[in-house]
């Protein structure tokens, strides 16, 4: 068998391409913002994970823009080389502090993020236990790592239970893998049990928080801090490239852990590091969050009010607290015809398809930003209303 094989019969694409619906790719013509213009047309961006709306905020392009202008355009090495700022120091050192870990380190993206940390820490005869609806940057880090991956159904706790029980009889190094808030769902995990259990069967927790960072938690610190386990869990997880308007990740636990991690894990040593401007972009937007502890909180009351608009309108939801709202859509050609309205109609969402979601369970994707307006939510949610509302 010819390798490309495989190439020639994929049609999936050109099927929904000529059938008028294919979702992906659409180009952006301006900034990622609450309004854009795709292909020549104004649309209300419900579709960007871009939750505190930073991308535009003035003195945080301008920390973009200095940063330019000092170090150039990148770093060109690996952090273990020349690839070390000043400023990957100082970003570090506030992410830290921010979260209340001892130590932190940065990747130069989020999924990388994943892949170093699981990868790093996971060894041979150890054993990571992950959520079902986990982040795919988890599952790639759980096999990028020599240990053996075993799943439990979402936020199942009775499961994680018979999983750990098991395991735990052999004593390995046992690592429990959740994301925080989950980011099709929107649903945040069940962090106290998740912790407890790992307590019980001798395991250390870590929590991918891409997208519980900047969203909830005290002042947006995310997942531990909402539920006060910041002492309990071992090693949190966050990204740049959502609320903090940049690109890149992070790890945050104790100082010889990252350490370790810093010197054993591959993604990390083998790859260039943060350019300087989305270093700077992304300490710049940390201290915005700093300084604007009611961010988040404001974010949630958009969250909420778009919520209730949809369930007004018979939209059907999946119920949360977040600023990640998906509209069920069930099958698959509806999801795109749905989704093709609704741009056309001028409101962008994300279709949500297998096997990102059961084959009858596909959603909609909305997702809401601090610096959206109640009118331009109330345009939205009346557009969507007339295309899926059930009355």
């Amino acid at each position: 068998m010819d390798l490309f094989e495989k190439c020639e019969k994929f049609t999936m694409a050109d099927d929904y391409r000529a059938m008028g619906i294919y979702p992906y790719f659409h180009a952006l013509e301006s900034r990622q913002d609450v309004e854009v213009f795709m292909e020549g047309k104004r649309r209300i961006m419900l579709g960007s994970n871009n939750y505190l709306g930073l991308t535009v905020e003035p003195s945080i392009v301008e920390a973009g823009i200095k940063a330019f202008e000092r170090y150039g355009t990148g770093c060109s090495g690996s952090r273990f080389l020349n690839g070390t700022l000043e400023m990957h120091l100082e970003l570090e050192a506030e992410l830290a502090d921010f979260v209340h870990k001892d130590g932190a380190v940065t990747f130069s993206t989020g999924f990388q993020s994943n892949l170093g940390i699981i990868s790093a820490l996971v060894s041979r005869g150890d054993y990571v236990i992950c959520d079902r609806e986990n982040h795919a940057s988890i599952y790639d880090g759980c096999k990028l790592s020599y240990g053996k991956m075993l799943r439990y159904h979402h936020n199942d706790m009775a499961g994680l239970e018979s999983i750990l029980r098991r395991v735990s009889e052999e004593g390995a190094g046992i690592l429990v893998v959740t994301d925080g808030v989950f980011s099709m769902s929107g649903d945040i995990a069940n962090l106290p049990e998740i912790v407890r259990l790992s307590k019980k069967y001798g395991a250390r927790v870590m929590v991918d928080d891409a997208h519980g960072l900047g969203v909830i938690g005290e002042g947006g610190r995310g997942t531990a801090s909402y539920f006060g386990l910041e002492d309990e869990v071992d090693v949190i997880m966050g990204t740049f490239s959502k609320s903090l308007a940049s690109l890149g990740g992070f790890m945050a636990a104790s100082a010889k852990v990252c350490d370790f991690v810093r010197h054993n894990s591959r993604p990390f040593i083998f790859s260039a590091s943060i350019p300087p401007s989305a270093c700077a972009v992304a300490l710049a937007a940390l201290r915005h969050l700093k300084a604007h502890p009611e961010l988040p909180q404001h974010l949630l009351d958009l969250a909420a009010y778009a919520r209730e608009g949809l369930k007004a309108k018979n939209v059907p939801i999946i119920e949360a607290i977040t600023p990640i709202v998906p509209i069920y859509t069930y099958e698959v050609d509806n999801t795109l015809i749905k989704a093709k309205e609704l741009y056309e109609a001028g409101v962008y969402v994300n279709p949500v398809l297998p096997p990102a979601t059961a084959p009858n369970a596909c959603l909609l994707r909305t997702s809401y930003m601090a610096s959206l307006t109640k009118p331009l939510i109330d345009e939205a949610v009346e557009i969507i209303g007339s295309i899926i509302g059930n009355g």
